[in-house]
């Protein structure tokens, strides 16, 4: 597996297209493989992050390294940066149970529910914070991890919502709409299998419209 990070220019119109379409994305994604489909290893996943100062971030897990060359003509900075790739596998070999982890994940909480007018159960995006978080929480342990303890309040768990977003754009002729969360915090690990598997084939539904990536950074400080 591999990890890439580009930087997006957002003042650029293509870029703005890209940004405005996780379709589009997904689509300008993809062409970076020969072959995008899941393998044993995992699967692409994809994530956009927005910093101060209008500062975007691309992120992407694959099994094959990219070649992003048009998309940094397209929405990046092609004469002063392009595209950095890594490999993945050593960082997930590393991981251990016990080990704590500060996380970063976008991803779309959902339940099954029935839309008026309609028979069958749909998928319905979680809209408050605290069912957001409660849906996450829900699917942990499955995932082979917990949270840990809040600084500021050790009865609860270290997991903020910095972000929620409701997506709307068309997927040929069909309209889509996505509601996400983007969640911060720490986390310890139960089960590296368990882990790995979440960190290479995503977490949670709308993996080509840049949820379900999770990425993971050594904690600045110990955490409880």
């Amino acid at each position: 597996m591999f990890l890439t990070k580009m930087p997006i220019n957002p003042q650029r119109r293509g870029a703005q297209q890209l940004l405005s379409s996780p379709q589009a994305m997904h689509a300008a994604v993809l062409a970076g493989f020969p072959d995008a489909r899941p393998t044993e290893d995992g699967r692409v996943l994809w994530r956009l992050d927005t910093y101060a100062h209008h500062r975007v971030l691309l992120f992407i897990a694959s099994p094959d390294k990219p070649d992003l060359q048009h998309l940094v003509e397209q929405a990046g900075w092609p004469t002063t940066q392009a595209w950095q790739t890594a490999s993945y596998d050593g960082m997930l070999a590393s991981l251990r149970t016990g080990q704590r982890w500060q996380f970063r994940l976008t991803a779309n909480p959902v339940r099954a529910g029935r839309r008026d007018g309609w028979d069958d159960t749909k998928p319905l995006g979680h809209v408050t914070v605290a069912q957001q978080q409660q849906w996450l929480l829900d699917r942990t342990e499955r995932l082979g991890f917990r949270f840990c303890r809040s600084h500021g309040n050790p009865s609860e768990p270290d997991l903020a919502v910095i972000d929620r977003t409701v997506r709307r754009f068309r997927r040929g002729s069909s309209r889509v709409t996505i509601s996400t969360a983007t969640f911060e915090g720490h986390l310890e690990i139960l089960d590296a299998l368990s882990i790995q598997r979440a960190l290479t084939f995503g977490i949670g539904r709308a993996k080509s419209y840049g949820c379900g990536l999770m990425t993971l950074a050594r904690p600045a400080a110990s955490t409880p």
